[in-house]
């Protein structure tokens, strides 16, 4: 079973890919929950070509996926969990909810060291937001987050099928929670005891450092809750807020292709890191 798994892959991750692509892109066509501010075949076109570019290079730069390392670290028994041995589904769901806590560690990161926040605003820059925002990512911070998610992944141990079963959740989750959809209020407010829903991470891509800097998830709100970075709405509301970074409003930077590459390289972030406490609303 594992062999088939890891053989077949990637046909899993694309037809998961391609399903979950096409139901939220209907739904934001059928329930839109905010009105967009650039035309969505400019911001589709240069977003979708950013992650062909991530796609490519990943697939020629590195000799493995997640899936194989987990199948070498298997073989090998190396990780915690090829060391303490659990039942099948208590490791598969154990590895899974440990991998989604890396994640979210990771995305802290990102937004707390200047360095790495150069790379994450390209993410954090669009205009809109929608599906295509949640793979909106430089190559250099995709490169980055394979490493750490190859690491934790050999630590763990994580068997072949829990890390099919995350690297599914973790796209489709993407473009659920940045999917410009609405839910009604009391669906919204069910779901977010256990799954990052679109209205709870679009706080977290407001131009205020405050509320940028909360509900890091991707998947499960719990890290977010326990941990002190949770925020229940943005001050000016869902159709009040203003989406993007303050100091990247032109479009010829932030929705071509070419502004994006460029951007972690450009003008000065300093000030911007996640223990700043003088943050203050602007006008």
């Amino acid at each position: 079973m594992t062999h088939w798994l890891a053989e077949h892959e990637m046909a899993i991750r694309l037809g998961a890919f391609a399903l979950t692509f096409l139901a939220v892109a209907l739904w934001e066509l059928a329930a839109p929950q905010r009105a967009l501010a650039l035309p969505r075949a400019l911001r589709w076109r240069s977003n979708l070509r950013i992650v062909v570019l991530n796609t490519l290079l990943m697939r020629v730069l590195l000799p493995t996926t997640a899936v194989g390392v987990a199948a070498v670290a298997s073989a090998q028994g190396w990780g915690v969990l090829n060391v303490w041995q659990l039942p099948a589904w208590a490791a598969v769901l154990l590895a899974v909810v440990a991998l989604d806590f890396v994640v979210w560690l990771q995305h802290v990161m990102v937004h707390a060291v200047p360095a790495l926040w150069r790379l994450h605003r390209v993410h954090h820059a669009d205009l809109d937001y929608d599906l295509t925002t949640g793979a909106r990512f430089h190559p250099l911070e995709i490169g980055l987050s394979m490493g750490i998610k190859f690491a934790a992944i050999v630590l763990l141990g994580a068997p072949v099928l829990a890390v099919i079963v995350f690297e599914v959740l973790l796209s489709s989750c993407a473009m659920f929670n940045h999917g410009n959809i609405r839910l009604p209020a009391r669906v919204d407010r069910l779901l977010r005891w256990f799954m990052v829903t679109p209205d709870m991470h679009r706080v977290h891509h407001s131009v205020e450092d405050d509320e940028s800097n909360c509900n890091f998830g991707f998947n499960l709100t719990w890290w977010d809750r326990l941990l002190g970075t949770y925020r229940e709405q943005p001050r000016a509301g869902q159709l009040g807020m203003t989406i993007g970074i303050r100091d990247h409003r032109d479009p010829q930077e932030v929705a071509h292709l070419g502004g994006m590459l460029r951007l972690p390289f450009v003008a000065d972030n300093a000030g911007y890191v996640i223990n700043r406490r003088d943050w203050t609303p602007q006008p």
